[in-house]
C-alpha cells in the first residue's frame, strides 16, 4: 500500500510538473500552445524524462522547504506572541526539547506533513492569544508568494524561471489549503481554528489544554499527574469539532492511566458512540482504547468486535512509535492469548527502549499499566 501511494503521488508530481513547464512555455514567452505542442513533439522521449524527472524533483524539493517556512512561521509567531517551544516536526523527524536539549526523535500523523508544537502562556483563558500563533504559516506563506512573484518577471534564465514557478506554484497551493477555512483530510486547517478559536471558547480550552498537557507528556509527566480541573467535560459537546473532543478524550485517557476502568469505560463508550461524527484518528485511538478496557475486563467478545482488521492495521501502523498501541497488543496477548509470555516479551521490548519513545509520560504511563496488569495476573 504504501509503495503503491508513493507511485501515485510520483505520478501526480510529474503531472503537475509537466503543467508547470507547459504554462511557463506560454505564459512567459511567444509562443502559442499549438506551436508549444508542435515543438514539444520533436522533442525526444528522453528529453522529455529528464524534463519532468527535474520538475517532479523540485515540485517535491519546494514542498519540503515549504513546509519547514510554514511550521516555522507558527514558531516565530507563537514565541513572540509568549508561547514557549516544545517541538517542531517536519515529515516523521521531530526537534523536541527535553531537559534543555533539543533531540531528533521519529513521529508522524496521518494527514500533515509538519507540526510545531507549543506551551501557551500562563493566562486566563480568556487572555491567551491564538490568531498569531495559528496564522503564523500562513503569514510566512503569503510573505514568500510576495516575494517570489516579481521574480518571475526579472529572472530570464529557463531553469531558474521553472525553479521559480514550480515554488510559486507550491506556496500559493499550501497558501489556500490552509488559509480558506476547511477541513483536510477530517482535520481543521489554520484558517479554520482561527474562526472557531475566535467565537467558541470550548473549542479555544480544547486546543490550550492539549498543548499543555502535550508539553507535560513529553517531558515525561503522566496525565494522572496533571492537575485535574483540566480534564472537566464542559456540556453540549460537538463531537465533529476536533478542538471540543479533546478534552473528553484527554479525560477518558487520564482515567486509564489511573487505572479505573469501570468509569474509564463508561467515558469511552460515550465517545465511542460519536465516533461516526469525528475525525478518523479519535474513533482509531478511541476504538483501541475502548478494546483495551474491555480486555482488561474480561469482555472479549466486547474487545474482539472491536479489533477488526482495519483497526489492527492502524495498530500495527503505530506500535513502533505509540507506546500506547504496544500496550493494547500486550493486552491482546495477555488475555486474549492467553500468551502470558508473549505479553511480558512486549512490556520488556517497550522497556528497553523507553527513550526513544515521543511522549515520555506516555510511555512511562503504559510502562506502570502493563506492570501492574502482569502482577494482578501472576496474583491470581
Amino acid at each position: 500500500m504504501k509503495i503503491l501511494k508513493f507511485i501515485l503521488i510520483f505520478i501526480i508530481a510529474c503531472l503537475l510538473s509537466l503543467a508547470i513547464g507547459i504554462s511557463i512555455g506560454v505564459l512567459f514567452t511567444d509562443t502559442t500552445f499549438p506551436e508549444f505542442f508542435t515543438k514539444l513533439s520533436n522533442i525526444k522521449v528522453g528529453e522529455i524524462l529528464i524534463a519532468i524527472g527535474c520538475g517532479t524533483l523540485y515540485v517535491i524539493g519546494s514542498a519540503i522547504l515549504l513546509i519547514i517556512a510554514h511550521e516555522a512561521g507558527h514558531l516565530v509567531f507563537g514565541l513572540m506572541t509568549g508561547y514557549k517551544f516544545v517541538s517542531f516536526r517536519i515529515l516523521n523527524f521531530t526537534f523536541i526539547k527535553i531537559n534543555g536539549k533539543i533531540k531528533v526523535k521519529r513521529y508522524s500523523i496521518t494527514g500533515t506533513g509538519g507540526q510545531c508544537l507549543l506551551s501557551p502562556p500562563d493566562l486566563s483563558l480568556k487572555e491567551i492569544p491564538v490568531f498569531w500563533y495559528n496564522a503564523g504559516g500562513i503569514i510566512v506563506n503569503l510573505i514568500i508568494l510576495v516575494a517570489l512573484l516579481p521574480l518571475m518577471w526579472i529572472v530570464k534564465n529557463p531553469l531558474a524561471s521553472e525553479c521559480l514557478f514550480v515554488a510559486i506554484a507550491v506556496d500559493a497551493i499550501m497558501l489556500l489549503l490552509n488559509g480558506i477555512p476547511i477541513k483536510v483530510g477530517g482535520l481543521n486547517n489554520d484558517g479554520y481554528n482561527i474562526i472557531q478559536l475566535r467565537k467558541n471558547l470550548k473549542a479555544k480550552r480544547g486546543m490550550v489544554m492539549q498543548l499543555r498537557a502535550n508539553a507535560l507528556i513529553q517531558e515525561g509527566v503522566r496525565p494522572k499527574d496533571m492537575p485535574s480541573e483540566w480534564f472537566s467535560i464542559p456540556e453540549n459537546i460537538n463531537y465533529k469539532n476536533a478542538l471540543e473532543t479533546a478534552i473528553p478524550l484527554m479525560s477518558a485517557s487520564r482515567l486509564v492511566d489511573m487505572e479505573r476502568w469501570n468509569e474509564a469505560e463508561r467515558e469511552f463508550e460515550t465517545l465511542y458512540n460519536h465516533k461516526e461524527e469525528m475525525i478518523q484518528v479519535y474513533a482509531n485511538e478511541i476504538t483501541c482504547e475502548l478494546a483495551f478496557i474491555y480486555l482488561v475486563k474480561g469482555k472479549l467478545e466486547e474487545a474482539r468486535k472491536l479489533l477488526d482488521k482495519p483497526i489492527m492495521k492502524y495498530v500495527e501502523m503505530y506500535s513502533k512509535m505509540m507506546s500506547g498501541k504496544g500496550r493494547l497488543l500486550f493486552a491482546i496477548a495477555l488475555y486474549m492469548d492467553n500468551d502470558r509470555e508473549k505479553a511480558d516479551k512486549i512490556y520488556r521490548e517497550i522497556l528497553d527502549i523507553r527513550s526513544e519513545y515521543l511522549l515520555q509520560g506516555e510511555v512511562e504511563s503504559d510502562l506502570a499499566i502493563m506492570k501492574s496488569l502482569l502482577k494482578s495476573v501472576d496474583d491470581h
